[in-house]
């Protein structure tokens, strides 16, 4: 009986030292991170490897350069297409990152409100963040929910503010941690007043970006379907063995290369002028 409580007693000591002295670097989110790691992040894929998600793109490209190659037996063509299929992962992550932040956009001001309302009615400020993951937007409960046990085992706010922003990985949601962290640290009582005006202006920058976004949306979609058009061609034309096999001839190949380039420096600076301005993350 003894051994057993004086096991319990070990247990529970180890558990406060672990609380209090675990190392920062295990705790704090990591800067210098690569790109890939960054895209990964934003598009809600934190748990996925950079080593991994490279590795996908690896497969994608090779299997793509196997099929072309048995279909038009045509090296230069079966390359281009592998060097397509490899970047295919990447457009799908990104696109899913930027679907990710505007829905985060669209939700944050009714988050802000739910914590000023909370504040309002009483509640500290870390419970009242601790209460959006179930009161508040569906698409933000998870990282709430992760930062209701954060702050729960280790008590400190700061650093669970850090991770919730790692987690998030979100300019908005940048502008907002950073906020909830200066009042808390200030204090006063002008924390609900704060929390109206930000709810107020992010409610009044998400619908003039989404006005933006409709108008030149045809851009966009101009630019990709001009991109796409000739690969697709291209693509159709592996099926006839005579006329594919013509690419196969240096001058096919440069033919490939010139194009290729082209499609990529055109598509590039019809996306660079088209694009709306790009919020960037703060204090990350």
């Amino acid at each position: 009986m003894g051994a057993l409580v004086g096991l319990g007693v070990g247990t529970g000591l180890l558990l406060v030292w672990s609380a209090f002295f675990l190392p920062r670097s295990a705790v704090r989110p990591t800067r210098g991170e690569s790109r890939s790691a960054r895209l990964l992040a934003r598009a809600g894929l934190g748990d996925v490897s950079p080593t991994g998600f490279a590795l996908l793109c690896l497969v994608s490209g090779s299997v793509c350069t196997v099929v072309l190659q048995a279909i038009s037996r045509t090296a230069p063509v079966a390359l281009t297409f592998g060097a397509m299929g490899a970047y295919l992962p990447v457009a799908i992550v990104a696109g899913r990152a930027r679907r990710r932040q505007r829905e985060f956009a669209e939700v944050w001001p009714e988050a802000v409100d739910n914590l000023a309302s909370a504040v309002r009615a009483g509640l500290s400020l870390p419970d009242a963040l601790a209460g959006l993951a179930v009161r508040g937007p569906e698409p933000l409960r998870d990282a709430f929910d992760a930062f209701a046990l954060d702050y729960q085992v280790t008590g400190r706010f700061g650093d669970c503010l850090d991770r919730l922003k790692a987690r998030l990985a979100d300019p908005v949601g940048d502008r907002v941690v950073e906020g909830l962290r200066i009042a808390r640290e200030v204090g006063g009582g002008e924390l609900g007043r704060l929390l109206r005006n930000l709810s107020g202006y992010l409610r009044d920058e998400a619908h003039t970006r989404s006005e933006l976004e409709a108008r030149q949306s045809w851009t966009v979609n101009g630019a990709r379907l001009a991109v796409a058009a000739p690969w697709l061609v291209l693509l159709m034309m592996s099926l006839q063995s005579e006329v594919i096999r013509r690419y196969a001839s240096p001058t096919g190949v440069v033919v490939l290369v010139v194009g290729a380039s082209l499609c990529l420096v055109a598509y590039r600076l019809m996306m660079r002028i088209g694009r709306l301005p790009v919020e960037r993350r703060i204090l990350s």
